[in-house]
């Protein structure tokens, strides 16, 4: 059958240096944190550019990674099968946050 665990990282690319885009992410899990706290998100920085992350959503944990390569930012999660449409949304949620504080970096407002 079809592997269902073969998922495409959504891919965010950029022209900051791998500092200004760290920046970039951290702000954006701040203020992602703040704004979707009852998700209880947890952010862990396994390396300089990795960056693990996880939620709490309906009692299901949701886990995912967030890496940081040269002129990109890559956003892969894993969601239970019963949350399956719940992923798309959370990775857009996601990479919108992170986005705005690329643009903000580029922007020299941080």
């Amino acid at each position: 059958g079809r592997d269902e665990h073969v998922v495409t990282p959504r891919v965010v690319p950029h022209d900051l240096d791998q500092a200004q885009a760290r920046t970039a992410a951290e702000k954006a899990f701040q203020s992602y944190a703040e704004r979707f706290a009852k998700y209880e998100p947890t952010t862990k920085w396994v390396t300089e550019s990795r960056c693990e992350i996880g939620f709490n959503v309906k009692g299901m944990k949701v886990t995912g990674v967030v890496e940081l390569v040269p002129k990109q930012i890559e956003i892969d999660i894993e969601v239970p099968f019963l949350l399956r449409m719940f992923k798309g949304q959370a990775i857009s949620v996601i990479e919108g946050e992170i986005r705005k504080w690329l643009d903000k970096a580029k922007a020299g407002a941080i």
